[in-house]
């Protein structure tokens, strides 16, 4: 625990309220100053990026990339321009112009199982831990993170009741196999 999640938990009720409650007016302030609007989800990030009005996709210099995203107008400083927060997955990751005033980027996570603080890594970050996703139901997810969901469940309940977890079961399945395996070939050397 670091000394600043110390010092939080000695405070009282009201006094984290108020500590909250500025954290979040800075937070939404920082926000608010930069040049677009984001929005994500466990798996995707939604940028927002206001334009001229009347721009066109041939007027624009976007590049997506892995670990990059820079937006602007040809010719002109980028408006946003920087390193990722953490990689996208390109062939999911898309933009579009929208009413000639916005243009909308959509960003597939790579690791669906991480907030993002930020969208470029120099703009200020907001409080993950506070983040209070929407509820979802397991039939919501695709299989894959379905399953990831579901292991990682499985696998808190085993720990609550001390037993082992996925992981461990499968690698006590596989020295089982092995001895048995073993124990059959050295019994046809017998013979």
């Amino acid at each position: 625990m670091s000394a600043q999640e110390d010092e939080y938990d000695k405070l009282t009720p009201e006094e984290r309220e108020a500590k909250d409650k500025a954290s979040r007016e800075r937070e939404a302030a920082e926000q608010a100053a930069l040049p677009y609007t984001w929005k994500q989800e466990l798996g995707e990030v939604d940028v927002n990026v206001p334009v001229p009005k009347g721009t066109r996709a041939r007027d624009l210099n976007v590049v997506l990339q892995k670990k990059k995203l820079s937006v602007g107008l040809k010719g002109k400083e980028p408006i946003m321009s920087g390193e990722l927060c953490s990689e996208i997955k390109l062939e999911d990751s898309t933009w579009t112009v929208e009413d000639q005033q916005f243009v909308q980027i959509h960003l597939e996570k790579v690791n669906k199982m991480q907030w993002w603080e930020n969208v470029l890594t120099h703009h200020p970050k907001i409080d993950t831990k506070k983040i209070q996703p929407e509820n979802s139901q397991l039939s919501d997810l695709d299989g894959e993170t379905r399953g990831m969901v579901e292991k990682m469940m499985f696998d808190n309940q085993q720990r609550q009741m001390g037993k082992p977890t996925s992981d461990e079961l499968k690698k006590h399945e596989v020295r089982r196999t092995v001895h048995l395996i073993l124990s059959k070939s050295s019994n046809l050397f017998l013979l």
